[in-house]
């Protein structure tokens, strides 16, 4: 039986790859190194050894291990990781970046190289070696240093933005242009489409990961990623991404979940050997005839490539408030280009828009700067005092003074900031969503059911579910509750005209998306429908029934993207947390020329406009635990307000008074004179039998029958502060409610007395049937 010529070509390249990297492994030079020199080794361009013959195979398999690569730079990567991770490190990777990429354009401009090599050129050179630096680290036990932090930091985000810029290249290269307004429109759509697909795989995949982990054993994990993996890649080359991207988004979701260390784990060894292949396909490209001609560029890149990745490093560094000698050593350490390289000049060659012998001079020049990155960090101590030497006194002066003084200075107008970054984060994701939702209809919905309907009736039906979709984000996109647009809208007249500025631009955000499927159903001169859609949308998204299904949604979203989180912390949730970190209460006596002197509860709206809530009057010496929403505030009212730190703090500055805001766990341990009036906080497990499971907060009678607040809902392990009184409560939760001591042990109580009434029904109900069988 002959043996299949594929398995003699693993057997070589596998074999091979193993001794030169135990080689270099001793020699303690990069392993990936071994892998292109074991890969160079076995390649047509040099016959003195055994050949590969299966090229198409190798190709194939390279293709496999560029996938599952990405992949686990996902498993890497997750949306807390990147908020924790630090302006710096994405101030200095912005700035590294683009600096390095339009270097890189200019030089290859310099070489006389194509518009498409030299894009390609910058993109190439712009990214770093983050194996080959964390393993300079860990030789030269550096990993407790504080720029090794940083630099980590900062190749966490070059991976991140090096996944954005395959997306732009393939982009380009595709649309064989380089700018203009189809270009930018192409880019935003794939760009919503984009988070559409990232919002739908959080909403959906860590649910069911926890629905079938307790079946499922590492093999059938393993299986159940790699197959999650490739569907991601298929999914995003349908959509006209790269397949790489989808790999990347199918491990960050799965980074998000608490099983991603097992996803990880599993995983590895197919990684290990695919990548290996990956990176012997590198070497097997390295044709010594062109590194010998094109040695004259080479030289250049490799040179450009260390000294401008240490100023731009450098300049990111310092911009974000480093020290000068952080900055330096930073620099220095990123000087490698990395294997992310290899993987855009392998998309250049496949999209047809970058010549072949690129490859083999970025190789080259990577080997180069590999090489010289372990001697360059042991020096970084001789390069920082060599910076300071030439530099001029005064600057070396300034830049410690920027970065020890300015950089703890306060932000100015920090309301402003809060304010539009979250008209930014609401108008860009709600938009998104809406806006697929509006294109979708248009070019799917619609033309499949005219294919059950008429035409017509297709056209109502797919305007019915597209403009249901945008009235269930309608209210949450146009909502400006919030403490910080309060506080700017008090402050001062001249705050209030940008403020409703920014409201009407979402207004007009959520008009131009409306107007899309009747644009394309109808034509444009439907002004008259359009206001009463708009109108109808505006109405219906303020429904119980539609802000209801937005905050079930909204819930099991968050609770998904926060399960890696809460899967770490289970241990530690409690009371003790919930009162020491999530609730804050002050108190004051009402002056007689506060505004709000003379109005009621409702009147006044805290609850709404600053989500603080009174609970709790002092009139005299008569003690009112949770005024309803009638009573008057009278001059000389003791009042206690409970909310969260920040909403109380920002409060206080509104009312103009200087209060004390403690925690709820020291407030209830300060003792009281009256036990009967004192306010008490407890959990409350939702059994299931309760007459209030099933329906929303301010329906359930809890407020209303016990005189008791919801103050968080803590449902499958997250917990939800300040809850939405439109959320509804199921069997499971767990109800943090206050109210005076004797109206929250009533409450508890009642829930045990439903459960007797329950069993006894039940029981009932079994006797019942029992006796009609007899």
């Amino acid at each position: 039986m002959e043996v299949p010529r594929l398995i003699v070509d693993l057997a070589i390249m596998l074999m091979t790859a193993s001794v030169v990297t135990i080689i270099f492994k001793r020699l303690k030079l990069p392993v990936i190194l071994g892998y292109i020199v074991a890969g160079f080794l076995i390649s047509p361009y040099f016959p003195m050894f055994l050949d590969i013959e299966s090229q198409a195979s190798v190709e194939v398999l390279s293709q496999i291990g560029v996938v599952i690569i990405l992949f686990h730079i996902g498993l890497e990567f997750d949306l807390h990781k990147l908020v924790n991770i630090g302006s710096t490190a994405v101030i200095s990777a912005l700035v590294k970046m683009s600096g390095l990429m339009a270097t890189g354009f200019l030089l290859g401009k310099i070489l006389g190289l194509g518009t498409m090599d030299c894009v390609f050129l910058g993109a190439m050179l712009s990214i770093s070696s983050t194996v080959v630096i964390q393993k300079c680290f860990e030789e030269q036990n550096l990993q407790k240093e504080k720029f090794t932090g940083l630099v980590m930091g900062s190749l966490v985000m070059e991976d991140v933005f090096g996944v954005f810029i395959m997306v732009v290249l393939s982009t380009i290269s595709l649309s064989n242009a380089l700018g203009g307004g189809v270009l930018i429109g192409k880019l935003a759509i794939m760009g919503c489409y984009l988070a559409i697909w990232l919002l739908l795989g959080i909403f959906i995949v860590p649910t069911f990961l926890n629905r079938v982990m307790d079946t499922v054993t590492d093999e059938m994990l393993t299986v159940l990623s790699l197959g999650f993996c490739f569907l991601m890649a298929l999914i995003a080359d349908a959509l006209g991404f790269s397949i790489e991207l989808g790999a990347f988004l199918a491990g960050s979701i799965l980074a998000g979940t608490k099983h991603a260390h097992n996803v990880e784990r599993v995983t590895m060894g197919t990684k290990d050997l695919f990548g290996a292949m990956f990176f012997l396909s590198v070497g097997m490209m390295v044709d010594p005839a062109v590194i010998v001609d094109q040695w004259t560029t080479i030289l250049p890149i490799a040179i450009v490539a260390v000294v401008a990745k240490l100023i731009f490093a450098l300049i990111g560094m310092v911009l974000s408030g480093q020290e000068l000698n952080t900055a330096i050593k930073a620099g220095v350490s990123l000087a490698p280009i990395g294997e992310f390289s290899f993987i855009i000049a392998a998309l250049g060659i496949e999209l047809g828009v970058m010549d072949g012998y690129l490859y083999p001079v970025i190789v080259a020049a990577s080997i180069l700067t590999i090489i010289v990155t372990p001697p360059l960090i042991k020096s970084s101590d001789r390069i920082v005092a060599l910076f300071e030497s030439l530099l001029p006194n005064k600057v070396v002066e300034k830049l410690n003074d920027y970065t020890s003084d300015d950089q703890d200075e306060e932000e100015k107008d920090q309301d402003w900031v809060i304010v539009i970054k979250s008209f930014l984060i609401k108008t860009l994701l709600y938009g998104s969503i809406m806006l697929v939702a509006a294109i979708a209809g248009v070019k799917l919905i619609e033309p499949f059911l005219e294919t059950t309907t008429s035409p017509f009736m297709a056209k109502v039906l797919t305007c019915i579910f597209v403009y249901f979709i945008i009235a269930i984000f309608t209210k949450p996109m146009l909502d400006v509750r919030s403490v910080n647009f309060t506080h700017l809208w008090l402050e001062r007249m001249a705050n209030r005209l940008p403020l409703i500025a920014l409201v009407m631009i979402k207004i007009m955000v959520l008009a131009i998306i409306a107007f899309i499927p009747l644009r394309a159903f109808f034509g444009a001169g439907v002004f008259i429908p359009f206001v009463v859609v708009l109108l109808a949308i505006l109405i219906v998204g303020r429904t119980d029934i539609v802000q209801t299904t937005y905050i079930q949604m909204e819930t099991r979203f968050l609770r998904n993207l926060n399960d890696k989180t809460l899967g770490d912390e289970e241990a530690e949730s409690g009371r003790q947390k919930w009162l020491d970190e999530d609730f804050s209460i002050f108190s004051f006596f009402v002056a007689p020329d506060m505004d709000f002197v003379g109005k009621t509860i409702q009147e006044i709206d805290w609850g709404r406009r600053d989500s603080v809530y009174i609970v709790k009057m002092r009139r005299g010496h008569k003690n009112i635990v949770m005024p309803k929403a009638d009573t008057v505030i009278l001059e000389g009212d003791k009042l206690y307000v409970v909310g969260d730190y920040a909403s109380l703090t920002v409060h206080t500055k509104i009312l103009g008074i200087d209060a004390n805001i403690r925690t709820l766990n020291k407030f209830m341990n300060t003792g009281y004179e009256d036990t009967h009036s004192a306010l008490a906080c407890a959990p409350i497990k939702v059994k299931g039998y309760e007459k209030y499971v099933g329906k929303p907060i301010k329906r359930s009678g809890i407020l209303d029958k016990y005189q008791c607040m919801v103050l968080g809902i803590q449902s499958d392990g997250y917990t939800t502060t300040m809850p939405d009184a439109n959320r509804l409560i199921k069997k499971g939760d767990i109800l943090w409610v206050m109210g005076s001591n004797n109206h929250v042990g009533v409450l508890a109580s009642r829930s045990v007395g439903e459960k007797g009434h329950h069993e006894k029904s039940h029981h009932e109900k079994e006797h019942h049937e029992k006796e009609s069988k007899e």
